[in-house]
């Protein structure tokens, strides 16, 4: 069945129709209807039918009743009268004869075919054909809140696609025969059967097949860079724009939530064996949900007092409602899973002490540590981390001070330093809390910003400024030692570095001035030094972060595994629950000898 084609055209035009033979139409108006005239055979007579011009009802009117199930033994063009019948195909559902067509879909004529027995709804496209159509079908955006609104709330920006538009998203999927996107997932969702149980309105089924193997598809879909991942290899994306595969994982993810379609599985057998999980975000989410499903009992030790890591603390409201977060946490707790709040690994217990009462450790604690530049007057009053910035804001609710007690960083003038989605999620979150003017201070040019397209795109609808190639050197303060501006270098492109992006370089005597009041460094994050502290034969790469084996994620002490930031710096939230995957399937094996 191609329903959902026939009711992208339905919604978009009306159908001509016409003769393979004589090329007239088979198109009349009836009652200011539009309809399609036929000759046909019945039982040895000839009669007339009118029916639908979208295809998708068989008969409209009939000079003789036709009851359920009958059939035509011809369908006749009343021009030319020539049968239409074909002997090139057959129904797919009935195998019953098909007569041949000829619609008009955007400027081209298409072969169409349609059953001769009554109350079949069998409508057909030559694969080709079909794949002709979908082309033509452009990507369907999500609606947004309006800019100027928006600025004032921290409700979230997408209002996510409609069922009709989820439909008509879903029915530009080509369903590939070797869907590259799968392999651009790091988790290797069945993408093509998700979006094929979409068309069919199998909502709840597609929720299932993307939770084989994604836990966290409601984040996902909102926080994760698709277009470098799964869209990217979208073969679509070749000659028009990829199908929105993240944006429909979205809807199908909210609906399922939304219409209370999430059931707890029943967990067979259980082992007697126990794993322990530092941090809650969507790496060790992931490696606890995999473990607890395969009968393990499973702890996660969380160094905050709210489950959830980075999904709690590091993106805003606007982007990730928190109640999406809790909700997905209460799902894990439901599992059966344990979670142990305010628990600093590292000083509460060592991973040593762990291991004495826990068959394995999963290390997900991400890279926590801020990063500045040494630069003077870093340590200024109202300079601030990304991190401590946005944690205040996010987990510490400051923007609904003083309903929460955490005081709301203010200045008139902000400056955010660094080009990355934080610093985005910074300078947005400053206009929403009474910024006049806020500005993104990047030393590279638009090009090599590493923020995606979209969280760029909004930031400048929503009326933030950028400064680009232009470095900060020295910030500024005024008798009280608060920061009152920062003086900045102009800079220009050299040759590519190790990141294969042109390396920036400062334009001698470019040093100029500007006001501010407000500094959020935003420039990355280094791995946090509490754990290597306590586990000094914790083995460590060039940079810091713990070294392990990529097949398995294990480390250099047996029974330790870690995935996530924590092993590859900054990085996105569906690479850490591919590390958790991976170290679940591992640590599964170590301990059962099965996979």
């Amino acid at each position: 069945m191609l329903d959902y084609d026939v009711k992208y055209l339905r919604y978009k035009t009306f159908l001509n129709t016409y003769c393979p033979h004589c090329n007239n139409s088979f198109n009349v108006k009836k009652d200011n209807k539009e309809l399609l005239v036929f000759k046909a055979k019945f039982k040895k007579q000839d009669i007339d039918i009118l029916m639908s011009p979208y295809l998708d009802v068989f008969e409209v009117e009939a000079s003789v009743p036709l009851n359920e199930g009958d059939k035509l033994s011809d369908l006749i063009c009343p021009h030319c009268l020539k049968s239409l019948i074909t002997e090139e195909m057959k129904c797919d559902e009935c195998n019953t004869k098909v007569a041949k067509l000829i619609i008009t879909a955007y400027s081209k004529l298409l072969p169409f075919y349609i059953c001769l027995q009554h109350g079949c709804e069998w409508h057909g496209l030559t694969k080709a054909d079909e794949r002709r159509i979908k082309l033509k079908i452009p990507r369907q955006e999500m609606p947004e809140q309006d800019q100027k609104l928006r600025i004032h709330n921290f409700v979230e920006v997408p209002y996510g696609l409609t069922t009709e538009l989820a439909l008509l998203e879903a029915g530009r999927c080509l369903q590939c025969k070797n869907p590259k996107c799968v392999d651009g997932c790091p988790v290797n969702i069945d993408i093509p059967e998700f979006i094929r149980l979409l068309c069919e309105e199998k909502f709840n089924e597609a929720a299932k097949k993307i939770k084989e193997r994604n836990v966290l598809p409601a984040v996902c879909g909102r926080v994760c860079p698709q277009e470098d991942q799964c869209e990217k290899l979208c073969i679509l994306g070749i000659r028009d724009k990829p199908v929105a595969i993240g944006n429909l994982e979205r809807f199908i993810a909210d609906f399922e939530r939304k219409m209370d379609l999430v059931k707890i599985p029943i967990i067979k057998s259980k082992t007697n064996k126990r794993i322990a999980v530092i941090g809650s975000g969507p790496g060790g989410i992931t490696v606890a949900a995999d473990l607890t499903l395969l009968g393990y009992s499973v702890t996660i030790f969380e160094a905050l007092h709210q489950s959830g890591g980075v999904l709690v603390y590091g993106i805003p409201e606007f982007r990730l409602p928190k109640s999406i977060v809790n909700f997905e946490i209460d799902y894990l707790k439901r599992l059966g899973c344990k979670i142990e709040l305010n628990h600093v690994i590292g000083n509460i217990h060592t991973i040593d002490e762990l291991l004495e009462n826990f068959e394995a450790v999963y290390i997900g604690v991400g890279a926590g540590l801020p990063r500045f530049m040494k630069i003077p007057g870093e340590n200024l009053c109202n300079v601030f981390s990304a991190n401590e910035y946005l944690t205040r804001i996010n987990l510490m609710k400051a923007y609904k001070f003083p309903e929460y007690d955490t005081p709301l960083p203010k200045g008139d003038k902000v400056a955010v330093i660094g080009g990355g989605n934080v610093a985005m999620d910074c300078a947005r979150n400053a206009l929403r809390t009474g910024a006049k003017e806020v500005t993104i201070i990047y030393r590279r040019s638009r090009i090599e910003m590493p923020a995606r397209n979209e969280e760029i795109h909004h930031a400048e609808e929503e009326g933030v400024k950028f400064k680009l190639l232009t470095n900060p050197i020295l910030y500024v303060g005024n008798d009280n030692n608060w920061v009152k501006g920062v003086e900045c270098v102009n800079m220009k492109l050299g040759k590519p570095d190790d990141s294969g992006r042109r390396r920036p370089v400062v334009i001698k005597d470019s040093n100029f001035y500007q006001e501010y009041n407000l500094v959020i460094v935003a420039i990355g994050n280094g791995p946090n030094p509490i754990i290597f502290d306590s586990t000094p034969d914790l083995e460590r790469n060039k940079w810091g972060y713990i070294e392990v084996n990529p097949e398995t994620m294990e480390t250099s002490k047996e029974f330790v595994y870690a995935g996530g930031d924590i092993v590859t710096g900054s990085a996105t939230v569906i690479l850490a629950m591919g590390a958790g995957r991976a170290a679940a399937n591992a640590i599964h094996k170590k301990l059962s000898g099965k996979n």
